[in-house]
């Protein structure tokens, strides 16, 4: 199976200034071109052994520090990051023949962040986010029914539900955000930010396909 990709190319004098900048033009263009969920990610952590693991998850924000989103911290993913805060991220838009890959460190967000975020999610999602815990062992699916079923009677609509105290955001700050670009004959381009050392702002490479 093959795809010849056939688009305009990604050069140097095009980019905005900084990563954020640049993926705030592309998530604008991925979300305009009716591509389904463009903020889905695929979050990539590594335990303590070097065992990487992979999951999606969806982007819930971005500014100039990085990229939010939202999990239990108890599950396999945060207790990779409590161990190794160094992740990966990946945008994979494919209707559109691009990608970007985001190479950065995850922090916590502050609880009045998580808080703020909590009381947006539709009521059914707060009380998923107590009855699931996330990455554990269950017996069943009627188990995890019957949990999210007492809660909705503790909670009914119209009732406010306590954020779970294992559960909040993470912010990645990147190091290094590459854009990849499809091109025909597999000749892609592949334009990458990187940090510079003093912190002070970013360099950009052209990386072969």
């Amino acid at each position: 199976m093959r795809e010849h990709y056939r688009s305009d190319g990604l050069y140097e004098r095009d980019l905005a200034g900084a990563p954020m900048e640049q993926f705030a033009r592309w998530f604008r263009q991925a979300s305009e071109s009716g591509i389904y969920e463009p903020n889905a990610m695929v979050v990539s952590t590594v335990d303590a052994s070097g065992r990487p693991s992979s999951r999606t998850v969806l982007l819930k924000g971005f500014d100039e520090r990085g990229f939010v989103f939202f999990t239990n911290y108890t599950s396999r993913k945060g207790r990779e990051i409590d161990t190794n805060p160094y992740v990966a991220l990946l945008f994979p838009w494919h209707p559109i023949a691009r990608q970007v890959l985001v190479e950065g460190v995850a922090e916590r967000v502050g609880r009045d962040e998580t808080v703020a975020y909590f009381r947006t999610r539709p009521h059914g999602s707060q009380l998923g986010a107590w009855a699931s815990r996330q990455s554990e062992l269950v017996v069943s699916r009627e188990e995890l029914d019957r949990s999210y079923g007492e809660l909705a009677d503790r909670y009914p609509p119209g009732e406010q539900v306590p954020v779970p105290p294992e559960w909040g955001g993470y912010r990645v700050f990147p190091e290094a955000v590459e854009f990849w670009q499809g091109r025909e004959n597999r000749l892609h381009d592949r334009l990458r930010y990187l940090r510079s050392a003093a912190a002070t702002g970013w360099t950009v490479q052209r990386v072969c396909p």
